[in-house]
């Protein structure tokens, strides 16, 4: 069965992107993982759905032409090349992308129009404010719209984000559904943990970590997580 952004967007909201993270080790698959700073406009946002990137070279319109090609709950992923001289994305653009049906704007760079930003409530991530628009316009190149590079990650149309108060995360949309699976499997878990401090048992006694702590005397080779792992704990990939 295929995830629509939808059902992307209604399974994150019980998730989160450590727990997303934490999926993606623990599956194996290589992690891409944007570490750049970029943060929600609102805090408390969260998104998840299929990429459409662009790169910016100066002007808008590569951004209102990739609205006109994105499906309903798209995230508009932009390559401004982590520029913070200059806020590439406004309340108009903004006003547009939500016209458009797209989820949200993920900015390598800036924004402006912070104030109205808030007012309209669009999902908006960046690394903050700068009150310059754009002062050229740069040669255009080949690709606008297939691949973008990214804080040094490539991110294209067979991505997937995952973006929250913790950061943001992507994964190629084909790994989605053993992804979504392993978070819920670990949330499961740290919740049963949780739920078990909050009755008295410490997570030293519910992770039996004096037995580990004998077999690794042991055993060198006994990791901590092997030890969860063979225990069915979470709390660390």
């Amino acid at each position: 069965m295929n995830i629509n952004n939808k059902q992307l967007k209604d399974i994150f909201q019980g998730l989160s992107t450590p727990l997303i993270a934490d999926a993606i080790v623990r599956l194996g698959i290589k992690p891409r993982i944007i570490a750049s700073g970029i943060q929600p406009l609102i805090s408390g946002t969260k998104i998840a759905g299929k990429v459409f990137p662009v790169k910016h070279f100066g002007s808008v319109d590569v951004f209102f032409k990739a609205m006109t090609e994105a499906q309903e709950g798209d995230i508009l992923i932009i390559d401004n090349q982590g520029r913070k001289d200059e806020g590439c994305i406004g309340d108009l653009t903004v006003l547009e992308a939500q016209a458009f049906k797209l989820q949200g704007i993920i900015v390598w760079g800036c924004h402006r129009d912070t104030k109205e930003l808030i007012e309209i409530g669009f999902p908006v991530f960046s690394y903050g404010k700068c009150p310059f628009g754009p002062l050229q316009i740069n040669q255009r190149e080949a690709g606008t719209y297939s691949t973008i590079q990214f804080d040094g990650v490539e991110v294209g149309e067979d991505d997937v984000v995952f973006a929250d108060d913790d950061g943001i995360v992507l994964a190629l949309y084909q790994d989605i559904k053993n992804i979504l699976s392993k978070a819920n499997e670990i949330n499961e878990t740290e919740i049963n943990q949780a739920n078990a401090i909050k009755n008295g048992q410490t997570l030293h006694e519910h992770l039996q970590f004096d037995e580990y702590l004998i077999k690794s005397r042991e055993d060198r080779s006994y990791t901590f997580r092997k030890h969860l792992k063979n225990i069915g704990g979470a709390i660390e990939e």
